[in-house]
């Protein structure tokens, strides 16, 4: 008797949240996207033209079996989810792009635009609006 891929599953697609991200724009989007990758667990990827950010982070409802606790009533984005996409039979994901490391996003934005990213100085300064200087005043008595 054959087995199906459920039996050996290790709910792979329960130790993850993907949710999309605006394509970036500016510098300081790629910047963005840099500080994100500065934290464990944290992946960007682009899938078909469109831009994602991956958090590594277990399911609370996957019991130490690696099946869902709430099966009956889990939601619908756990439902829609079809053998087809099964991460367990996955392999290659086809990614356009795949970025784990501050530095790929670097590289990247070089590739794209021919320029480095600009310090974070300049990209501070071109996202904030100036300051006044106060003048310090003399109290007269």
């Amino acid at each position: 008797m054959g087995s199906c891929a459920c039996d050996h599953c290790t709910a792979a697609c329960c130790r993850y949240v993907a949710i999309p991200l605006d394509k970036p724009k500016s510098a300081k989007d790629y910047d963005d996207m840099r500080w994100y990758l500065m934290h464990d667990g944290v992946i960007v990827f682009v899938e078909e033209g469109d831009w994602y950010i991956q958090f590594q982070t277990r399911c609370k409802n996957l019991g130490l079996n690696s099946m869902c606790q709430v099966y009956e009533t889990r939601p619908m984005i756990c439902r829609e989810y079809e053998a087809g996409e099964c991460d367990y039979t996955g392999g290659d994901y086809g990614y356009d792009h795949l970025f784990t490391h501050p530095v790929q996003v670097e590289e990247h934005y070089n590739q794209k635009t021919g320029k480095h990213l600009p310090s974070i100085e300049h990209l501070h300064k071109r996202t904030t609006s100036p300051k006044r200087k106060k003048r310090a005043t003399a109290a007269v008595s």
